[in-house]
Order: C-alpha cells, then sequence, then structure tokens
C-alpha cells in the first residue's frame, strides 16, 4: 500500500503523461531524486515543491507534504514487488563481496547514502535489454578515538 502523498503525485504524473526524465528537465534534479521524492524517500525545498506541484498542477497543501522530512527504508520485512526483491537478492548474495572489495581499496568505512548520487541507464542488446545501475556514493572511513 502507497502512501496517499505517493498515490497523488503518481497520478498527477500520469496524467499529464510525464515521465520522471521530463520532470528532471523542467525541476533541475535528477529523475532518481524525484522518484525518491515521489516515494518519501527525500524532502523538496520550498523551490523544488512550488515547481513541482505547478507542474503537475496540484493544490498548494502538497507543497507542504513534499518539504516533510521524510521517513526512509523499506521497513523492518523482506520486500515482496519482484524488482525492490532482487535489489535486496543482490545485497544477500554480493554484499560481502562488495564489502570485502570496498575495504580492500578504501580501508575499514563505508559507502555514504547521504553524499551519492544514482543513475538509472537503459543499455540495448540484441541479447535483451540490460538494466545499468550506477551507485557513487562518498568514502567514509570509521575514525578511531
Amino acid at each position: 500500500m502507497m502512501p496517499p502523498l505517493t498515490e497523488k503525485l503518481l497520478a498527477a504524473k500520469q496524467a499529464k503523461g510525464l515521465s520522471f526524465a521530463d520532470l528532471e528537465k523542467q525541476i533541475g534534479r535528477d529523475e532518481v531524486w524525484i522518484a525518491a521524492l515521489f516515494y518519501g524517500q527525500a524532502s523538496a525545498s520550498e523551490t523544488e515543491a512550488s515547481q513541482l506541484i505547478q507542474i503537475l498542477g496540484l493544490p498548494v497543501e502538497v507543497a507542504v507534504e513534499l518539504m516533510a522530512f521524510p521517513a526512509k527504508g523499506l521497513g523492518a520485512v523482506v520486500p515482496t514487488d519482484p524488482l525492490i526483491y532482487r535489489f535486496y537478492e543482490i545485497m544477500q548474495v554480493y554484499g560481502y563481496p562488495m564489502k570485502a572489495i570496498i575495504h580492500e581499496k578504501f580501508g575499514d568505512g563505508i559507502m555514504s547514502a547521504i553524499d551519492f548520487t544514482l543513475d538509472i541507464e537503459k543499455v540495448e542488446d540484441p541479447k535483451g535489454d540490460r538494466v545499468k545501475v550506477i551507485m557513487n556514493g562518498k568514502f567514509l572511513p570509521y575514525k578511531k578515538w
């Protein structure tokens, strides 16, 4: 079940025949960030919220909801949506190998999800189109004290 704000935003986007890439061009923010905003995983500035409600033809009250601090995450349950579950599965299978390689190359630390970008590209392939996901996060070493 989606939050009411998400349903409202998606319905308005569909009614206008817009994609997240279209909104990126109009608002000047990446399509992934805009999608995160729609799904309550990001918060908009007053300017971004105003632009979005104007583009989507939504009432002013929606801007206040868009500027609220988000409660991030999927919750404590294993995701059931097949596409989201595949990312969960990827982390189950490749999470420790990724961690090991990051530690070998950078040392003891983490990749920031705050100082972070995410890009999704379509790569055409005669054997079937491919999804290319590019995560780019700042390395943050654990400090010793």
